[in-house]
């Protein structure tokens, strides 16, 4: 039987490579040939034994690119040597919320690394409805961060984001990031990212925010306040998933103003300033994933209007692994992205 190696979170802080049987695709599956593959912040979460809905051991990494090498004897749409990237969910196709084409709030969800087939491999099997095909203005790089891409941009249109609307991004990771540039060319007005990173702020700058406020130097409220004339933000962003952040976000918007909410929380026993709801009348959002929102990542991507080139910084050996996770787990460290290259 041939194989090849697969990455695994064995234990909190511990990355091994398990060997995985190399097989033929089913017949609705494309074979993909990895090029690119990205951690993502819920893998930090993975990685550190405090994801919400993960157990350890489990397979990592859903974030990728690659060229189909072999097709099922049912698939149509690919062929061999096409430039593809992948939509990691698992939905059932029969629950309400699937028939009402909500896939994304599937009762039965899960995902491809949940499954045992985690994207840090060689080899990569994906049903052909989740693939998508890569125009050639697409470098791999560029095609492994369509998947975060998708999320951001689904709680950007969740958001209910107007021409001319001011907002504040709670977050300067790579869904942060991505948000700024999204909510820029949605007609965000002032786009104000709030993180303790001057590196990652620097780099919200680049993705499309009008002004970055370190809350380490700054108080995000006080400063927003005052460019808003006291009157705050018409919609935030929580892209952190952390107590303080979603106070503040909760705090920034105007009365009636909106905050959505897509940050991951490690700790999901925490306290909310819930009378605003009331005495500001404000809203509070979830956003989960994507639903048909790839196909939109791909052509706002491919038009030049979501700069993801900027998002990578570095880049490692499928090998090396364990660096990267290390390196975005270090204090003050100027990573954004990380990618394992073939």
């Amino acid at each position: 039987m041939k194989t090849f190696p697969m990455a695994y979170i064995t234990a909190p802080g511990k990355i091994e490579f398990r060997e995985t049987e190399l097989r033929e695709p089913g017949s609705d599956e494309v074979m993909i040939q990895v090029q690119s593959a990205a951690i993502c912040g819920s893998d930090l979460h993975l990685f550190k034994g405090k994801h919400p809905s993960v157990q350890l051991p489990s397979a990592v990494g859903h974030e990728l690119s690659g060229s189909v090498i072999k097709t099922g004897t049912a698939v149509t749409r690919f062929r061999e040597g096409d430039r593809v990237t992948v939509e990691p969910v698992i939905a059932c196709g029969h629950c309400e919320f699937c028939l009402r084409g909500q896939y994304h709030l599937c009762s039965n969800i899960s995902f491809q690394y949940r499954k045992g087939q985690g994207a840090f491999a060689p080899y990569f099997y994906a049903p052909e409805k989740r693939t998508y095909l890569l125009p050639d203005s697409l470098s791999y790089e560029e095609g492994a961060l369509i998947e975060p891409l998708s999320v951001a941009l689904h709680a950007v249109k969740k958001s209910g984001i107007r021409l001319g609307d001011s907002v504040a991004v709670f977050g300067a990771g790579a869904i942060g990031l991505l948000v700024c540039s999204l909510v820029k060319h949605a007609g965000g007005s002032n786009v104000y990212c709030v993180d303790v990173s001057d590196f990652r702020l620097q780099k919200s700058l680049e993705m499309g925010a009008t002004r970055s406020i370190n809350n380490l130097s700054e108080n995000a409220l006080d400063v927003i306040r005052e460019d808003t004339r006291g009157m705050g933000v018409d919609l935030a962003f929580e892209a952190v998933g952390r107590e303080q952040t979603l106070a503040q976000a909760l705090e920034s918007v105007r009365k009636g103003g909106s905050v959505t909410l897509l940050g991951i929380f490690e700790d999901s026993d925490i306290r909310v300033p819930v009378h605003l709801f009331i005495q500001r009348e404000i809203g509070l959002v979830g956003s989960q994933g994507y639903a048909w929102d790839f196909d939109d990542a791909i052509t706002l991507a491919h038009n030049g209007l979501v700069p993801l080139k900027n998002m990578v910084t570095h880049r490692f050996p499928l090998s090396e692994l364990q660096k990267g996770f290390d390196l975005l787990l270090t204090p003050g460290n100027t990573a954004v992205k990380v990618e394992t290259q073939f």
